[in-house]
């Protein structure tokens, strides 16, 4: 009869109705805690605009002259991403903070669903991103971005950098788990920074020299800024965007499984 009863817990505690119940209210406590912290709410929504209006002072010229169009079709979506990768590195350093006080032991040892601590990180980034990619929309259109292709456009539009940058951020996630300090993850700033200098968000793929022209045009972040473009301004859409969903997907896939292993072993650590 024990152990029968056991069995019932140990399926309630891992019903697909509490892994939507404790998702949420995982993810809540996450957001409220970035929300409380100035210098996430500063890295996350000020610094990007910050450096939107600054692109676009610098570049806005050069690139109308070159391509007849302005820069903001390229530097907004260029913004957009790097907002939603730079980002990551807060759930990066959280998760790893967590891991340090003791707080994914206490919560592996309480009847929580296994999978929702994973499952609020991810949600919790994708609302993060969302959020940071309408403060930068919302700069985009008092600078003179606009939308010419339509209402769905416009949502795949914003669909974009949310597909990407959860596939960072679990990317973060899995160096995270796997790092003795917080140098690796902090590095991915890094990574971000090269590749949008090395875009075609920052200026047109022509003004780069030939020999690189190969690496700039097929990276994750021009292309998604070209599938942006032609969703927003018109042009190409499907190639770039296939691309797009080959870099997430590849990402996610390598990363999954190691990022399984990880949160588990740091969970079970007391």
């Amino acid at each position: 009869q024990n152990s029968g009863r056991h069995r019932m817990e140990r399926t309630w505690e891992n019903s697909p109705r509490k892994l939507v119940t404790q998702t949420v209210a995982l993810t809540a406590r996450i957001l409220r805690r970035w929300a409380r912290d100035p210098s996430t709410v500063v890295q996350s929504l000020v610094m990007p605009v910050v450096l939107l209006v600054t692109l676009n002072i610098v570049l806005e010229d050069g690139v109308e002259l070159a391509t007849g169009e302005s820069a903001l079709y390229g530097s907004v979506p260029l913004i957009a991403m790097v907002g939603a990768m730079t980002g990551a590195i807060i759930g990066g350093v959280g998760i790893m903070r967590e891991q340090s006080d003791g707080l994914l032991a206490r919560l592996w040892a309480m009847p929580v669903h296994r999978a929702s601590g994973l499952l609020s990180r991810v949600l919790a980034d994708s609302i993060r991103i969302l959020v940071t990619t309408l403060v930068i929309l919302a700069a985009g259109l008092v600078l003179g971005f606009r939308f010419r292709q339509g209402l769905l456009e416009a949502l795949a539009w914003l669909a974009i950098p949310i597909l990407f940058g959860i596939a960072f951020s679990v990317m973060v996630l899995t160096l995270a788990l796997y790092s003795a300090n917080t140098i690796v993850v902090e590095a991915t700033d890094v990574i971000a920074a090269f590749l949008m200098f090395f875009s075609t968000g920052f200026v047109p793929l022509d003004q780069y020299p030939e020999w690189i022209q190969p690496f700039v045009e097929n990276q994750p972040i021009s292309c998604a800024i070209e599938a942006m473009r032609g969703l927003s301004l018109g042009g190409p859409v499907l190639e770039p965007l296939v691309k797009t969903l080959i870099w997430s997907g590849g990402i996610v896939a390598v990363c999954a499984g190691p990022l399984g292993l990880g949160f588990r072993r740091a969970s079970m650590r007391g």
